[in-house]
């Protein structure tokens, strides 16, 4: 009887021994990512950089994100799943030692060439790795564990990164936090050589060269998804890097002390752990019947979230903010898959790296104007972000499809 219910738990959640490769590498590279990447604002003000940098290296990492999204997909075509995210967690390593190796605002700028490309060139391959291995109608589940084991690191990495800056300091913690990273990347590594299956020669497809070919293959559904998500993801960016500085600088908590980084990464925390009691209910929910309502209810969480933190002054409130940010991840695992469904036949993985490489180029100019529309004022940026955030919801209102429409 105990057999037959795991076996009925692990069929309804899609699992396939690849897929807990690719979860294990997920939440060990990203539990180092996290903490450390989060702090970087903090830590490149404390190495004496002015207030523009942190958002000059958002724009990068959306920049990067974009560029790397396609080679990405490209290589996990060519290459096959395995191999490729081999490839991408060594240059995670890499970026990661330079920043340990050499303190100084250089470092982090060429080391973010390397260590912000994880996420952006591992995402295509991994999400081809889903839909190769799990049936269309558990791809949602799918997606959904890989976004739900994400936020594992995406939790507790900005909570012990603000123990290790608390204890040792901006510049010091951080470089702490980084070898920390160094090491769990290094057992991921071993995990997804043992546990994700080698591509057979005739499950990898001939890869497309030509992202904007790929680009103009999209039906009028992806194109109208793509038009609204790059608005949203405006309303994310534009003060996505001031959020930490707002937080720890801008508010007061309890009377007069600032939010300190050990808050900051309690109230990341609890955004994740928000984020986390979604996903599985509205995958189970999303995999039965329309999309189309979740990125919508996603899409009007992302609007609010700027709005709530501009009249949030202490920590309390700020944790109510950051659940409000959590549930912007409501209907996220759904709008990959729905990109999936959408995406060229035969270039899955590709068509996913040519949506990401046109959204986030567009998307690193609203991560840079953030820079400009911060030294405005707070109010300047956040209600910035409110505006492209509400038009990008009622474009998809109005105009997003669901693959079945």
């Amino acid at each position: 009887m105990k057999e037959s219910a795991t076996k009925k738990l692990v069929d309804h959640l899609g699992l396939r021994r690849s897929l807990v490769g690719a979860l294990g590498m997920a939440v060990l590279v990203g539990m180092g990512e996290k903490m450390a990447e989060r702090f970087l604002p903090v830590y490149l003000i404390a190495l004496g950089s002015s207030m523009l940098w942190p958002g000059v290296l958002n724009a990068l990492d959306n920049l990067l994100s974009a560029f790397y999204a396609f080679p990405g997909g490209w290589l996990a075509d060519r290459l096959g799943a395995k191999r490729a995210l081999l490839l991408f967690n060594l240059l995670a390593i890499a970026g990661f030692a330079l920043v340990v190796a050499i303190p100084r605002l250089e470092a982090v700028i060429i080391g973010s060439f390397l260590f912000l490309s994880w996420t952006a060139i591992s995402l295509p391959g991994t999400m081809g790795l889903i839909a190769n291995v799990l049936p269309k109608h558990k791809q949602v589940m799918g997606v959904s564990l890989h976004s739900l084991m994400r936020r594992i690191p995406m939790a507790l990495g900005p909570v012990v990164g603000g123990v290790f800056i608390d204890r040792w300091g901006p510049i010091t913690g951080v470089r702490y936090a980084f070898i920390a990273a160094i090491v769990m990347a290094v057992v991921a590594l071993v995990l997804q050589q043992v546990l994700i299956d080698a591509d057979e020669p005739g499950d990898i497809p001939t890869p497309a060269k030509n992202p904007w070919h790929l680009v103009r293959q999209f039906p009028p559904a992806l194109k109208n998804l793509l038009v609204a998500d790059i608005l949203i993801r405006f309303c994310e960016q534009i003060p996505y890097a001031y959020v930490v500085l707002w937080c720890m600088n801008a508010v007061t908590g309890y009377a007069t002390a600032p939010v300190t980084a050990t808050q900051f990464g309690i109230l990341t925390g609890i955004e994740m752990a928000t984020a986390m009691f979604c996903y599985l209910p509205v995958a189970w929910l999303a995999d039965k019947g329309a999309k189309k309502p979740f990125i919508v209810i996603t899409f009007v969480n992302f609007t609010l979230f700027p709005l709530a933190l501009l009249y949030c002054r202490s920590f309390w409130p700020l944790v109510l903010a950051f659940v409000l940010r959590g549930l912007k991840e409501f209907g996220e695992p759904t709008r990959k898959a729905l990109i999936m469904d959408l995406a060229p036949a035969g270039h899955k993985a590709a068509g996913f790296g040519a949506y990401y490489l046109l959204r986030d180029t567009v998307v690193a100019l609203g991560a840079l104007s953030g820079a400009y529309l911060w030294k405005a004022g707070p109010d300047v940026n956040f209600l910035t972000a409110f505006a492209c955030g509400a038009a990008g919801t009622l474009w998809f209102a109005w105009k997003g499809r669901d693959l079945a429409e």
